[in-house]
């Protein structure tokens, strides 16, 4: 593991965002510092267990760290009573974490990567699962219980050749599931005030990549299913998630050269999602891509791509485009020819401007 998590923090972008962040609560301008991902999450963890003495933070070696360093120094603060090791068992970790939840406690679990949450499908033993169990704990109930204090916490997407265990972007199987929210931020400071919004908030599950970005030290949270509009345009609309809004970005940018206006949406939260927000923003410039690095079939971008399509069929001057992953296993050497890069996304959007 030391040796993957070497060449994963090499990966790590300084490059930011042309664009505010709309902090809700807390924090200013002053107090900021240059931060990677996984340092604004340990930030985000230290206010958490800091402010909420109910709130514990475990999984797979997190009292040491863990994989990407995220819980670095938060046993030695909090106490290894409240930051813990885990056995390597997933469905251990989902099954403890929705009891420890149903008893009133902010539980924050670790999964090491988003491909290990596959598991915690479908328990062996009598604990609760994600999909029978906690999206649905408060429902069986009739509101007398609930699980609504668990958040799981878990990388997902390409970190340069992980290849097919590594690699994966499971949001859309979540996004199927009534009953919890996905949240996926896309830098250090939309991930700090995502990640505190979610531990106080019920059910969500919360997916996130690198980066490196300027975040305040001070105690914030951002909203919760409201897209954030990146990049204003007229020509048409680009809508993504998580890392694919850097490569978005950088298509814009090329595309402006050309004179192509494009309006760049950042969806942050995908269930449930902005549609209005979006549905606005297609009605001005008549068109529409969708990227993401999950295959394209059964994708989240076709939600999207249905949704807008019923909500804005008469003002549409294109098909909606999507420009996704493959419908393969992730690879390993061939990760290039598998995701969706900026010269794909240029390409989509001059044919789509030009249909």
């Amino acid at each position: 593991m030391s040796t993957k998590f070497g060449r994963l923090v090499s990966l790590v972008s300084k490059r930011g965002f042309s664009t505010s962040t709309g902090i809700q609560k807390g924090a200013s301008e002053q107090g900021v510092k240059s931060l990677n991902l996984c340092s604004a999450i340990n930030q985000a963890l230290q206010i958490a267990l800091d402010t909420d003495p109910r709130s514990y933070v475990f999984g797979e070696d997190v009292s040491f760290g863990g994989v990407f360093r995220c819980t670095s120094g938060l046993a030695d603060q909090f106490g290894k009573k409240r930051v813990f090791n885990t056995p390597l068992c997933e469905q251990g970790i989902v099954g403890f974490g929705i009891g420890l939840a149903a008893m009133g406690n902010r539980a924050i679990a670790e999964i090491q990567f988003a491909d290990y949450i596959f598991p915690a499908f479908d328990q062996a033993c009598s604990l609760p699962m994600i999909v029978n169990e906690a999206a649905k704990f408060r429902y069986r109930s009739g509101n007398q219980f609930n699980c609504g204090g668990l958040t799981i916490r878990a990388p997902y997407g390409a970190v340069g050749h992980g290849g097919h265990y590594h690699s994966q972007s499971p949001e859309a199987f979540f996004c199927h599931v009534p009953g919890i929210k996905v949240v996926i931020p896309r830098s250090p400071r939309q991930a700090k005030g995502l990640l505190l919004s979610c531990i106080r908030d019920p059910n969500p599950i919360w997916l996130y990549r690198l980066a490196v970005e300027e975040v305040p030290e001070d105690d914030y949270m951002l909203p919760l299913s409201e897209a954030e509009v990146i990049r204003q345009g007229s020509d048409i609309t680009l809508v993504g998630w998580g890392a694919q809004l850097s490569i978005m970005e950088q298509a814009c940018l090329d595309a402006e050269k050309e004179g192509i206006s494009c309006e760049l949406i950042d969806l942050k939260t995908l269930i449930p999602w902005d549609k209005e927000t979006v549905e606005a923003s297609v009605k001005k410039t008549g068109r529409l891509l969708v990227s993401h690095e999950a295959p394209i079939t059964g994708g989240f971008g076709a939600e999207i791509s249905a949704s807008i399509v019923e909500r804005c069929f008469s003002r549409l001057e294109a098909p909606v485009a999507r420009i996704c992953g493959l419908d393969t296993p992730f690879p390993l050497v061939f990760e290039p020819f598998y995701m969706p890069t900026k010269n794909k996304i240029l390409d989509a959007i001059k044919s789509t401007v030009n249909y």
